[in-house]
């Protein structure tokens, strides 16, 4: 192996870049802001930025994601050389064992921080990371499944914080949900993005089994379900703070659906998963008011 080819398999900014590292800190970003707006404090009545073990879930919760990322990459090298060839990190910035290798210690070391927190975190580590796999290995190929796991599995970072804490669990509930249908509507966003490189190689996703047309009816769907679920949880809540800013997300949420309904093409789509990210941010702030 020449000098080149080493640099190239160990380089550290396709390990970062393979990471996903901005869709990390929105992770990492959600949880810390779940747990001093909502939760506050532990059930010892401590603030809870005050205890070790929130900085251990976030952690956990974070390395699991980026090997989730790596083995998908993994996976999706020759549908990546069709989508977005310029992107590719497998194979050209990090040779594929190095990959796995790299996926294999992630995820135990989250397995094993979350097992310092307690068996449960550590259970539910193992769980989201097997889901991951599943998901790169088979799921993202299947119609909805896959979208429906990711969008699970993000929802389900918010809501262990309330699980592990015990408090302010319906107020994180509301969260989760925000996050899970926010999460299900860009994953399904990606696939019509995508979907020229997944007919090629084989994936029965949503765009490519119902059409370009009846997949945008069923984001409509989802959004109107979306919709209804917080409303409900909402006035559950009944908190006035809480309905003044979904309701100015609300109006985010129908420009963002506008747009949906507008995009025909591949530019528009791209342009549209980074306005969810850009929701979930705006979701993720609005906790601080409370």
């Amino acid at each position: 192996m020449n000098v080149s080819s080493y640099k190239k398999t160990f380089s550290f900014w396709s390990l970062l870049k393979i990471s996903r590292p901005v869709n990390l800190a929105i992770l990492g970003f959600a949880q810390l802001m779940t747990a001093l707006f909502l939760v506050e404090t532990t059930r010892q009545g401590l603030p809870v930025y005050q205890d070790i073990h929130l900085y251990l879930i976030i952690f956990s919760t974070m390395v699991i994601a980026a090997a989730g990322y790596m083995i998908n990459d993994y996976y999706d090298v020759k549908i990546d050389y069709v989508n977005k060839p310029d992107e590719v990190i497998i194979g050209k910035g990090m040779k594929r064992r190095v990959a796995i290798f790299f996926h294999s210690v992630l995820n135990l070391i989250g397995i094993g921080v979350g097992l310092l927190v307690s068996p449960r975190v550590a259970v539910i580590n193992f769980i989201a990371a097997f889901l991951l796999w599943l998901y790169s290995n088979s799921l993202k190929r299947q119609p909805f499944i896959g979208n429906f796991t990711v969008a699970l599995l993000t929802g389900a970072s918010i809501w262990l914080i309330g699980y592990y804490y015990q408090k302010a669990e319906l107020l994180v509930l509301t969260y989760a949900i925000f996050a899970f249908f926010l999460n299900l509507i860009r994953e399904i966003i990606k696939d019509i993005e995508d979907r020229n490189g997944d007919r090629r190689h084989g994936c029965r996703t949503l765009p490519i089994v119902l059409g370009f047309r009846n997949t945008k009816r069923i984001i409509f769907m989802i959004a109107f379900i979306f919709v209804i679920s917080i409303l409900y949880v909402t006035f559950k809540i009944n908190n006035v703070l809480l309905f003044y800013y979904f309701g100015i997300l609300s109006i985010l949420f129908f420009v963002f659906m506008f747009k949906i309904y507008m995009a025909d093409r591949k530019a528009h789509f791209t342009q549209l998963s980074i306005l969810s990210k850009l929701l979930m941010m705006a979701g993720i702030i609005s906790m601080g008011f409370l």
